[in-house]
């Protein structure tokens, strides 16, 4: 049985990207494509979208009603 490398979309570039062990930045096409996804990690471009909590009414606020 032969072993026949993958292709994926590269996540930084959207290039072709080899899937093997051969390639040493998988997923990513080249070392500079890794680069530049760590370095949108390190500067917080990637967030989980949240939305804010509401903010219930403090005790001060309470009295009134």
């Amino acid at each position: 049985m032969t072993f026949t490398p993958k292709t994926v979309v590269c996540p930084a570039c959207g290039g072709p990207s080899l899937y093997a062990p051969s390639n040493r930045y998988r997923p990513f096409c080249s070392e500079r494509c890794k680069q530049m996804d760590l370095g949108a990690w390190a500067a917080e471009e990637f967030r989980v979208p949240t939305t804010p909590p509401l903010d219930p009414a403090g005790p001060e606020d309470s009295w009134k009603h």
